[in-house]
């Protein structure tokens, strides 16, 4: 079974027998957790390069070894702050509609609307050795494509932003549960900041009513779950 832990605003830890894969490690000084609490890992994918997602990637990889998955040009951009060029997946990253293996995990790599100083922003379908398929949407608002995704992958869980302003919100976040077709969803990217929503109500009662079959799971920062 996968064990999934959320550090609060869009990180996770997947870890799976001694399979374990981190997403977006920005750690906020106000969820009491820090980098050093979530141990080894052996993957960290980044999905764009706004500092609220690469957090503290370079800092998790020279520690620990783990090899860093991001889009071409983001890619470099970690190289240039301290990643070793042969901890970079292919040396150069991937790109959106490539898939990755790395100790028993698929990576696919989609899109996401969304922005990005290099590169182009991106979100993350995974298959876990275990067999349990996740997506990371990153930071994105809703696009129709996520259907595909869906009937594609048939996608067990789902890990959404709901904060609104830089993302969706609970209302298209509902929506994209709908299209994803999901069995779970955790909700990501909010009360981080004051701008963002301070709580998940807003989007449990758009889910009720948009995508009923859909299982909510609640979560706090540092809290894990198996799946």
């Amino acid at each position: 079974m996968s064990v999934i832990t959320w550090y609060g605003h869009s990180a996770f830890k997947i870890q799976c027998d001694s399979s374990s894969v981190l997403i977006d490690p920005y750690f906020a000084p106000g969820n009491g957790v820090h980098w050093r609490d979530v141990g080894a890992v052996d993957l960290v994918l980044i999905t764009h390069d706004h500092s609220d997602h690469v957090g503290d990637a370079v800092e998790i990889c020279k520690s620990c070894g783990a090899m860093l998955g991001a889009i071409v040009g983001t890619a470099q951009v970690m190289r240039n702050r301290g990643v070793p060029e042969q901890q970079i997946v292919n040396g150069i990253g991937f790109n959106i509609g490539g898939t990755i293996t790395y100790r028993g995990m698929a990576v696919t790599m989609t899109q996401a609307m969304h922005s990005s100083d290099s590169g182009m922003p991106a979100g993350y379908i995974i298959k876990m050795p275990d067999g349990l398929v996740l997506y990371h949407a990153g930071d994105t608002g809703l696009f129709s494509a996520m259907r595909q995704f869906g009937r594609i992958y048939g996608i067990d869980l789902a890990l959404l932003p709901i904060g609104g302003v830089f993302t969706m919100d609970a209302l298209q976040a509902a929506h994209a549960c709908r299209l994803l077709n999901c069995s779970r969803v955790i909700p990501m990217h909010w009360k981080t900041f004051p701008v963002l929503a301070q709580n998940t109500s807003e989007f449990q009662k758009k889910l009720g009513e948009i995508a009923p079959i859909c299982q909510f799971i609640s979560m706090e920062p540092g809290q894990s779950r198996t799946l």
